[in-house]
């Protein structure tokens, strides 16, 4: 696929500004907020949502609403894509350096606050994850969306307090559960030895660099996780890469809504997800999903889905 010639001129007209650069290329890095991207560039937010407007409607970047809050990111059309990384490849880069500083402040921020949330609520990290819909419902559904195994080896990014490596580990060969928050791992070693689990490793990872190998786990979860970060996309296209041919991916999370409350009283940092962008990710990453199960509440609250999605198999390859 190309652009037209007039789309072309319109694409470089509208990316042919300073500031218009300076917001491409940070969100060649990650989608970003109206109010970050005012934040590091040092605008007002009026001036900077009038350029973001415009390159919207030339088609370089899209514009998503969560909740009260609008983020940007990067186009997915993939002829508009080449264009932006080929402008992008010609910018000097000392140019962006101060940008890239003051993005780097807003991350520091973000991450603080949310380790200090995460290290605060760790002992009540079931209680608060159960508040939204019953548990109970959500890890059957959980089960039957894994499969019954065995599996040769389990990976949980953000395993919080383990709870999927409890409730999966008997099933599984070998187990792995990842997490940036040391007290959370703490409390997981407590719950995985106290389920009498003894093929379970927990181990001090991000999930956006798992330093895992490709392929290597028939079972991947990531388990209310996406919602708490900037970029959830590369969370899915990392949590992807380890799923072995054959294999299969769940990622647990919550529908699109509009709780606002959730952003500082719980560090969320989107309002759900909906299944056209979720499905979008996962073929992007090379796996195939299935048909989503949506979980509503028992009274008025959020309602989680878990997507599946599974890399085909080899040929000739035993499926378990």
């Amino acid at each position: 696929m190309t652009l037209s010639a007039d789309h072309t001129v319109e694409a470089l007209r509208a990316a042919g500004e300073p500031t218009r650069l300076r917001v491409l290329s940070l969100l060649a890095g990650e989608e970003l907020s109206v109010m970050e991207l005012s934040r590091i560039l040092d605008q007002s937010q009026p001036r900077v949502s009038r350029h973001l407007k415009l390159m919207t409607d030339a088609g370089l970047i899209e514009r998503f609403p969560d909740g009260a809050r609008v983020f940007y990111r990067l186009t997915s059309d993939a002829p508009a894509r080449r264009l932006i990384d080929t402008v992008l490849d010609v910018l000097d880069g000392a140019a962006g350096e101060a940008d890239d500083r003051r993005l780097e402040e807003v991350r520091r921020d973000r991450e603080v606050a949310a380790g200090a949330y995460f290290e605060r609520i760790a002992p009540q990290w079931d209680r608060i994850r159960s508040l939204y819909v019953c548990e109970t419902a959500v890890e059957a559904a959980i089960l039957r969306a894994a499969g019954d195994g065995p599996f040769e080896r389990v990976v949980d990014l953000g395993t919080g307090s383990g709870r999927m490596l409890t409730l999966l580990g008997r099933k599984a060969k070998m187990s792995l559960g990842l997490d940036l928050s040391h007290n959370m791992l703490n409390i997981a070693r407590a719950n995985v030895t106290k389920a009498g689990l003894d093929r379970v490793e927990l181990r001090h990872g991000d999930i956006f660099s798992t330093r895992l190998p490709e392929r290597s786990a028939d079972l991947v979860l990531v388990h209310q996780v996406l919602h708490y970060l900037a970029d959830p996309a590369a969370a899915v296209a990392e949590a992807a890469r380890l799923v072995s041919p054959g294999g299969r991916l769940l990622i647990v999370d919550f529908a699109p809504h509009a709780l606002e409350h959730l952003r500082e009283e719980h560090q969320h940092r989107r309002l759900g997800f909906a299944d056209a962008e979720m499905r979008r990710w996962l073929g992007e990453a090379g796996l195939t999903a299935s048909a989503p199960i949506a979980l509503p509440p028992d009274t008025d609250g959020l309602t989680v889905v878990i997507w599946t999605a599974e890399r085909a198999a080899e040929a000739g390859a035993r499926v378990a």
